[in-house]
């Protein structure tokens, strides 16, 4: 499985990197794991719709 750091998600789907940190923390996006200080994301990982958002629009 390919991987990807909190930078690379944030740019890719157009979020801070911390904003990526806080969700990999809260368990919501599927797959990740912690090595170390380093969260790997799948490559393959969808961005967490927001749950703010009524309808969860893009």
């Amino acid at each position: 499985m390919e991987y990807m750091s909190c930078p690379e998600a944030a740019e890719k789907w157009g979020i801070s990197e911390r904003r990526v940190q806080i969700l990999c923390k809260q368990n919501r996006i599927p797959g990740v794991s912690k090595i170390g200080y380093m969260w790997l994301i799948p490559k393959a990982a969808e961005k967490p719709t927001d749950g703010r958002r009524k309808g969860n629009k893009k």
